[in-house]
């Protein structure tokens, strides 16, 4: 009788598993080809601000009539907020051959600078067009060089290609954003 009871409760376990499944979709960066150079030896890229949508793990979508929407069973694999401040700090260490690395600092010397980003918007929408807009902010332990930007870039992608599409393009996007942030606020 008891066996029985413990199989049951195993199938009931099992069977609200399956039913709450969902497919988590992880960014890869996409191959950098080309070099930046920065007045900074080592750059530190503080905690990237999205927006609550953004910063969920439901990959949201901007419906044609403003809508956004969303799905439990398509997650991002990582915290987005952790994810997008690794894929910049990565990027910008690709990109400059300089010592760059996400909050908090891991090594004794103070960086010479400080990153942060605060996006107003990171969206996909249906019509096949991932956007990120907001402002980045160089802060300098000396204060001679501190500088802040706006930024707006947009990538296209394959809206028939789901989530996994999306994800390909949010790689591009932070890649294209730290191309940005070095040309126009380490230089």
């Amino acid at each position: 009788m008891k066996l029985v009871k413990i199989f049951s409760v195993v199938g009931l376990v099992l069977a609200v598993a399956a039913c709450g499944s969902s497919d988590r979709f992880a960014v890869t960066s996409p191959p950098v080809t080309e070099q930046v150079r920065i007045s900074f030896g080592a750059v530190e890229v503080r905690d990237v601000s999205l927006p609550s949508y953004a910063a969920a793990d439901e990959i949201h979508i901007r419906k044609n009539d403003g809508t956004l929407v969303s799905s439990s069973g398509q997650l991002w694999a990582d915290s987005p907020e952790r994810a997008v401040a690794l894929e910049l700090s990565e990027n910008l260490s690709r990109l400059t051959g300089r010592r760059i690395a996400s909050e908090p600092w891991p090594f004794e010397a103070y960086p010479d600078a400080r990153v942060e980003v605060r996006f107003s918007e990171l969206l996909a929408s249906e019509t096949g067009q991932f956007t990120a807009s907001g402002q980045y902010f160089v802060a300098v332990l000396d204060g001679s060089r501190e500088r802040s930007g706006l930024f707006d870039l947009t990538v296209p992608f394959d809206p028939k290609g789901g989530p996994a599409s999306i994800a390909t393009a949010r790689g591009q996007l932070v890649l294209d954003l730290a191309s940005f942030i070095a040309k126009n606020g380490l230089r």
